[in-house]
């Protein structure tokens, strides 16, 4: 029996450093994306030299997630995620006492490291969800479906109190296409659906004033042009004036004279609109839906429920973070706050957007070697 244990301890150590089988089109488009990332980073910051080696610096940290967590072989990443979501939701607990940010409670700064830990939920969330219907008749029943509704409300209600409401939505979308992905029944969908828009009402009434005023403003953004409008309305004419071919790299106006806030962080896809055109935003948007489609074949080549569960909704969260930044630069969507992927400004969001790429490499790199069911 000792033999035994030893065997297999042995056996699982040695797939923690077995040379990974990276997925080739996915890193390399990857690459190109951070590359474009970092261009962009360096006209939206005038140059500054010391905005891009920053960045790069925790794009080289993400990729190392991202090349040990491939080591890791799926089963063992089943095994620790209820430790990682149960540690995530201890961290944002942590938040709620201990945290800091502009003007809510949104960052740990421990000294030697600042960060955000909602950003950790868009990973382990999914992950907990692939692990709870993993071993689970699918599609689930309304009882488990209470209980992944539980399991989503309480990361995404400690989120939004900080409160970061655009984070806890995006946070429970990604738990929630878990739950699509299993197979659930179109009706089911439908129900579950109408009873979310029936609560919409209910809360607005628990919205923060500046919260209101953000979806207020999408619907007439020049009632307050120098106000609450300012960001949405110099954010549409960054877009409009890069016509066609754009500007050119470092040419943008709207960024350069100080139009346009926050244009390192959640406005840079519209410094990137104006230099670039719109050819170049198509060939963004095309480089994003390789991601997401190489994404998607990899969840659809996965063998077990937890791997396929969990590739597919980091391959819809990234959809959706996509899609939600660019609406929201173009006026489509309020302003949330969100990053628009690899190219925006931060710390936290690339490491771990980077580290759930690690996730599928896994998956792709293990795929012939199903997981245990139970």
């Amino acid at each position: 029996m000792i033999d035994e244990a030893v065997a297999q301890l042995r056996y699982r150590l040695g797939a923690l450093w077995r040379k990974p089988r990276i997925d080739l089109p996915l890193f390399g488009s990857l690459l190109l994306l951070m590359g474009i990332g970092l261009t962009t980073l360096y006209s939206a910051g005038d140059l500054d030299r010391g905005v891009v080696v920053s960045q790069a610096m925790r794009f080289a940290l993400g990729l190392t997630f991202m090349f040990a967590i491939a080591r890791v072989p799926p089963q063992l990443l089943r095994n620790w995620t209820p430790w990682l979501y149960a540690g995530s939701v201890l961290l944002l607990v942590a938040v709620a006492v201990l945290g800091e940010g502009r003007g809510a409670h949104r960052w740990l700064d421990l000294k030697f490291v600042r960060f955000q830990p909602s950003e950790m939920l868009k990973l382990t969330m999914p992950m907990m969800v692939a692990w709870y219907l993993h071993g689970r008749p699918l599609p689930p029943n309304w009882s488990t479906l209470f209980v992944v509704g539980v399991l989503i409300a309480i990361p995404g209600g400690l989120v939004a109190e900080q409160p970061d409401l655009g984070t806890a939505l995006l946070i429970a979308a990604s738990g929630a296409f878990g739950v699509f992905l299993s197979g659930l029944a179109w009706w089911r969908i439908g129900m579950l659906l109408a009873a979310f828009a029936a609560a919409v009402p209910v809360g607005w009434h628990f919205l923060h004033d500046y919260q209101r005023n953000r979806v207020l403003t999408l619907l007439d953004p020049e009632a307050d042009p120098l106000g609450n409008g300012w960001h949405i309305i110099q954010s549409k004419i960054a877009v409009g004036s890069g016509g066609l071919w754009g500007k050119g790299w470092h040419q943008g106006t709207q960024s350069r004279l100080e139009f346009l806030p926050e244009h390192t962080t959640d406005f840079v896809f519209s410094v990137f609109a104006e230099e670039w055109g719109l050819v170049g935003v198509l060939l963004l948007l095309a480089l994003y839906v390789f991601i997401i489609a190489r994404s998607l074949w990899i969840a659809a080549e996965a063998k077990d429920t937890y791997s396929r569960l969990l590739a597919g909704a980091i391959s819809m969260s990234l959809f959706v973070y996509v899609v939600v930044n660019g609406g929201m630069i173009t006026g489509v969507l309020p302003v949330v706050g969100v990053p628009l992927p690899l190219i925006s400004y931060g710390g936290t969001s690339a490491v771990s957007l980077l580290a759930g790429f690690g996730v599928l490499m896994s998956i792709h790199a293990h795929r012939k070697t199903p997981i245990a069911r139970g």
